[in-house]
């Protein structure tokens, strides 16, 4: 064992999905046009927000946040699937630390946020009048900062335990990036503190807010079951979209993370990575958006401008010529 630890592995393969290894062109490609659509509704969420006075709402405010880290959240998984095109499947030592790292301080803001989105529906709905007191700009400021201050030293803490675990061989990750269980799992060295250290951050982070949103949204059908019809579809329609995108949240990640890492098949843990890493990123702007009046509206107003501006910007040179 002593010699085995003397050498130490500085590049990891990635396994990937070798039952689709005929289909990996295709699939790279469905990879990337899932990438730069994501991308791109991200994008057009933050200058919709930015742009738009009517969107000036804490909850819109969340939302943005969450398109920014969405963009760098999928920016840390989805190009190195882009590698397996020229079948390079191949990660640094230092590179899969540093995906490790990002991965789950991005994945700790979004759980973080999740709350933050969740407390300010419960204000709406079961406090409406304390509402403006409740949820100031500055709140939400101490909101957003607390997330992202907990990602790093959750990510951080994490990665100082694992990267100082001796990786001596196999060197082949069973994952399409460098996930935490996998990683551990080829260590040989005694893991079980960098284990334990993982598995008791990710049950804090997990479980607080799971609690904050379960027990948040039993309030708000609470009061959503005293009030008057009209208000209760408003109601239903300001939440039914968190709802739906916390649900798969919570649940794929409480899958993936709230229990020791040797329990689930490799296979399995790669579905459900794909599931909230690929599929469901590119879901969010949809459920955020299509069933939101507001967003709506704001996204219909600023068609309308665009149209408006490249009709005088194409006018204008035909203006000069008849001058």
């Amino acid at each position: 064992m002593e010699e085995k630890n003397s050498t130490q592995l500085h590049m990891f393969l990635l396994l990937g999905f070798p039952a689709l290894a005929d289909l990996h062109v295709v699939f790279s490609i469905v990879f990337l046009l899932t990438y730069i659509l994501t991308v791109l509704k991200n994008m057009v969420i933050i200058a919709l927000i930015k742009t738009n006075c009517e969107l000036y709402k804490p909850m819109y405010f969340f939302l943005g946040h969450r398109s920014f880290i969405e963009v760098w959240y999928i920016s840390v998984t989805i190009p190195k699937l882009f590698n397996f095109i020229a079948e390079d499947r191949s990660i640094s030592f230092v590179g899969c630390m540093t995906q490790l790292f990002f991965f789950s301080s991005f994945m700790c803001t979004e759980c973080v946020l999740l709350s933050a989105m969740v407390y300010d529906c419960y204000v709406a709905v079961c406090q409406p009048l304390h509402y403006p007191v409740m949820m100031t700009y500055e709140m939400c400021i101490y909101l957003v900062a607390v997330s992202w201050f907990s990602r790093f030293i959750v990510s951080l803490t994490k990665i100082s335990f694992i990267s100082q675990l001796k990786f001596c061989g196999p060197h082949v990750i069973n994952h399409f990036f460098g996930d935490i269980s996998p990683v551990l799992n080829l260590a040989c060295t005694d893991m079980s503190l960098a284990e334990m250290v993982d598995f008791v951050l990710a049950l804090f982070i997990l479980l607080i807010s799971f609690f904050i949103t379960l027990v948040s949204y039993l309030l708000i059908f609470m009061t959503i079951l005293r009030i008057h019809t009209q208000s209760k579809k408003k109601a239903l329609s300001t939440c039914s979209s968190h709802l739906t995108v916390a649900t798969i949240f919570f649940s794929a990640t409480l899958f993936m993370y709230a229990w020791p890492k040797k329990i689930n098949p490799f296979d399995l843990n790669k579905l459900v990575s794909a599931v909230y890493t690929i599929v469901t990123p590119i879901l969010k702007p949809f459920i955020y958006c299509l069933r939101n009046q507001e967003v709506k509206r704001a996204l219909k107003k600023t068609s309308v401008k665009i149209i408006v501006i490249s009709k005088v910007s194409r006018s204008i040179p035909s203006l000069q010529i008849q001058g």
